[in-house]
């Protein structure tokens, strides 16, 4: 991993400002005209990690002069992978388990960052584990989110069916949050970086340990689920919390052109301290050891061919 350099934050604050207006700039000129290769990239919710990170590197792309990237909003990876496999964009973010449940025809640019699984309750809840949520409601991610994916099997490793011992919605992360707010649903499930903004930890809501689930997870459908903490103060004033975490993957189709993979991927190796969302502390894999480890998935032939460029 590399290492968080004190200034990254600042510089991606103020690369995130900038890339809001790229990323306007190149939703209005679409796919016409000449320039960079465009990627349409899946990116997620705003306010989430995904849409940071997309933001970020399309302010990298238009610097470098390479590419264009124009970040897509969606409800997460599941919807992701379904627009890269109607041809409605180029790349993709998703969660390592949620590809594993995908046809073979994805390949991958590279691992690049840890999402935090987050399970949230008001912070004067009498829920404090998974099975006091039998007879509750819960927004189990937005639909199409890998929240929704990942919290089911959480759900039914707890003895708990969703939609018969638990009422399950589906909302977006804000909406969610309005819902423990106003008494209308009891928690809520986010798939995310930390601290995500949006979750006001610990004033307004509570995180739950998902800790004793890691194994579980791990020992019936994979090597995708890791145990790790949420240090204290990550959330200031939040005691640390045990979570399960879930490797993000940028992917794409073999449709993809060998150059542009490979320009996207020189934009990962070459531009790594720009493209760190302050939703990612600690949880930044963009060395080219770790953006390699992409699981089953094979490399893009292009992408393949810039680590070997770079690291032999």
């Amino acid at each position: 991993m590399i290492g968080r350099h004190p200034d990254v934050g600042m510089i991606g604050r103020r690369t995130f400002l900038g890339a809001a207006a790229t990323a306007a700039a190149l939703a209005a000129t679409g796919c016409t005209g000449g320039g960079p290769p465009l990627i349409r990239l899946a990116a997620g919710e705003v306010g989430g990690f995904y849409h940071a990170f997309s933001l970020l590197l399309a302010a990298a792309a238009a610097d470098a002069g390479t590419l264009r990237i124009q970040p897509v909003t969606t409800t997460g990876s599941v919807a992701n992978l379904d627009l890269l496999t109607r041809g409605d964009a180029e790349a993709a973010l998703t969660l390592t388990d949620t590809v594993a449940d995908r046809p073979d025809h994805l390949l991958a640019i590279g691992r690049v960052y840890e999402n935090y699984l987050q399970l949230a309750v008001g912070a004067d809840s009498d829920l404090h584990t998974v099975a006091d949520l039998r007879g509750t409601r819960i927004s189990l991610g937005a639909p199409g989110s890998g929240a929704t994916f990942t919290g089911e099997r959480i759900l039914r490793i707890a003895g708990l069916e969703p939609g018969t011992d638990l009422t399950v919605t589906h909302l977006p992360l804000q909406d969610a949050v309005t819902a423990i707010a106003t008494g209308t649903a009891d928690a809520l499930l986010w798939a995310g970086g930390v601290p995500t903004t949006v979750l006001d930890v610990p004033h307004t809501l509570r995180l739950l340990d998902l800790g004793d689930f890691a194994g579980a997870l791990h020992d019936r459908y994979g090597y995708y689920y890791d145990l790790v903490v949420i240090a204290a103060d990550t959330y200031p004033g939040a005691p640390a919390i045990r979570t399960i975490g879930v490797a993000n993957l940028l992917v794409t189709t073999a449709d993809l052109p060998a150059a542009t993979a490979a320009a996207l991927t020189e934009l990962l190796l070459t531009h790594a301290d720009r493209l760190v969302p302050t939703e990612a502390t600690g949880t930044q894999f963009l060395d080219i050891r770790s953006l390699i480890a992409t699981s089953d998935l094979p490399l893009h032939p292009g992408a393949a061919r810039v680590y070997r460029r770079h690291h032999g």
